[in-house]
């Protein structure tokens, strides 16, 4: 199934085959005229659900993703030049 905001969304199409290419996981099928196409697997339900939002079941408003993301924008925050005098530390 092809994610439903997608234009292809609710057609039905011949799986061929689920690969990774140039560091891109993807999925091939064939069109109804035969001419082979591809999706990025994340479009369809080739990919099952991410195991973290399952077992969170909503209970966490956190991913990876957006965690790893945080990191790397607080290493560039603390990387700048002259940090110390636009950020004062506040101690108890």
């Amino acid at each position: 199934m092809i994610h439903r905001f997608h234009p292809l969304f609710g057609r039905d199409f011949e799986f061929v085959v689920h690969r990774r290419n140039w560091g891109e996981d993807r999925i091939y099928c064939r069109a109804e005229d035969g001419r082979l196409f591809s999706l990025p697997a994340s479009w369809t339900d080739v990919v099952g659900e991410d195991p973290f939002a399952v077992i969170a079941a909503g209970r966490c408003p956190f991913t990876l993703d957006g965690l790893v993301g945080l990191a790397a924008l607080l290493d560039g925050l603390r990387s700048q030049p002259d940090r110390d005098q636009r950020v004062k530390e506040i101690t108890p």
